[in-house]
């Protein structure tokens, strides 16, 4: 379960800009989930949820933001939304795929007091 160290990444970075901010509290985050990140967003939800307790998180809300895998296909030239990592392109069906986007996980903003 790498979500456990992935909130763990999330928790140090809360840190590092509650010292940096002066920050009391930490209410939202948003962060951003892609397509082929091969991150469960109900594990990272269960993780925080232990991690967050008796720190400035302990009340903070996630909000995930879902972002396409996207690739640029050789044969058709287009750029094409895949779903999975062996995809071949929806419109021409070539196997030249170069992916660009989609693996992404990261905070994307934070809401502090």
């Amino acid at each position: 379960m790498h979500e456990m160290s992935l909130c763990q990444n999330i928790m140090e970075i809360i840190e590092q800009q509650r010292q940096k901010h002066r920050i009391s509290e930490v209410t939202d985050i948003w962060l951003e989930l892609g397509a082929l990140s091969c991150v469960e967003q109900s594990a990272v939800e269960f993780c925080f949820e232990i991690m967050r307790k008796d720190t400035i998180a302990e009340h903070c809300r996630l909000h995930f933001i879902h972002l396409p895998a996207l690739a640029w296909c050789w044969q058709c030239q287009q750029e094409v939304e895949i779903a999975a990592y062996q995809d071949c392109c929806p419109r021409c069906h070539g196997v030249h795929l170069q992916r660009h986007s989609g693996t992404e996980f990261r905070i994307k903003e934070m809401a502090v007091k």
